[in-house]
């Protein structure tokens, strides 16, 4: 059985189309510069209201990523 160690960041992706194109927005660009991404865990979502309506959505995520 493989053994596999595992570090995990935190990142905040934001989108005006909602809580999806946030993550992906988040995850995309850590990939970027990043390897070896497993997971992501939600830990925090939050938006800003603008004239009453849903301008922008915020969403932290954890990602996890194996080490080399």
């Amino acid at each position: 059985m493989s053994h596999h160690i595992y570090k995990h960041i935190e990142l905040t992706g934001s989108s005006e189309q909602g809580i999806q194109p946030a993550i992906e927005n988040a995850i995309a660009k850590a990939a970027e510069s990043l390897h070896g991404m497993r997971w992501f865990e939600v830990i925090d979502t939050r938006g800003h209201v603008e004239h009453g309506r849903v301008a922008h959505w915020q969403v932290t995520i954890k990602v996890g990523f194996t080490l080399d």
